[in-house]
């Protein structure tokens, strides 16, 4: 069971970290309407390989840190402004509008998804403060092979987020300026409250 959890855990991360309108989804979204199903999948499986690695690598770092209580102690202290920089960040991106139009350039779409997905600065510190703050509460175990399970988890959750843009591409691509907003506003409201959760405990 303990395995299962950490797989969940990790596509949980994955899968919501990244369901934000953001550059990824929306490449996948124009893939799949303009170009076609099989060519935005092999989009998908590129960028969800990154993820594997990207989290792989935050999963690294949060291994040394769990074994330094010090480091973890200012970690704790920077975790809480990282969720309400992150709450502002997603407010502000509600209120942002989304361009859905762009040229879908040609080439291999795999090698592109694994490209695009390189780019994005905030994943690796991103999975890295939500590994930290889950092994901080003791829901994973930032061993092996507990390690491999959540970012196995994590490869399969984003995944699994671009493909229902995939599925749902035509009734996302229609109502994308609502679903950002309330989505945006949601992820906003749940940093705040993960910022003032671990405020309250670390005084406590």
């Amino acid at each position: 069971m303990i395995y299962i959890l950490h797989v969940f855990y990790g596509i949980a991360m994955a899968y919501f970290g990244l369901i934000s309108p953001g550059m990824l989804n929306m490449t996948v979204l124009k893939i799949r309407l303009h170009v076609g199903k099989t060519e935005s999948i092999k989009f998908a499986f590129g960028a969800a390989v990154i993820v594997f690695i990207q989290s792989g690598i935050a999963l690294f770092f949060a291994e040394f840190f769990i074994e330094n209580p010090k480091v973890i102690e200012i970690l704790k202290t920077a975790g809480i402004f990282v969720f309400f920089i992150l709450a502002i960040f997603f407010f502000f991106l509600s209120r942002k509008k989304i361009e859905s139009k762009s040229k879908i350039s040609k080439g291999n779409y795999f090698f592109k998804g694994m490209a695009m997905s390189s780019v994005n600065m905030l994943a690796i510190p991103f999975y890295l403060g939500i590994s930290i703050y889950l092994g901080s509460i003791n829901k994973i175990i930032i061993e092996q092979p507990y390690i491999l399970l959540f970012i196995s988890g994590a490869a399969i959750g984003s995944f699994l987020l671009f493909y229902t843009y995939i599925f749902f591409a035509k009734i996302i691509s229609k109502r994308i300026s609502f679903i950002a907003t309330n989505i945006n506003i949601i992820l906003s409201l749940l940093f705040l409250s993960l910022g003032i959760f671990t405020l309250i405990k670390l005084i406590s």
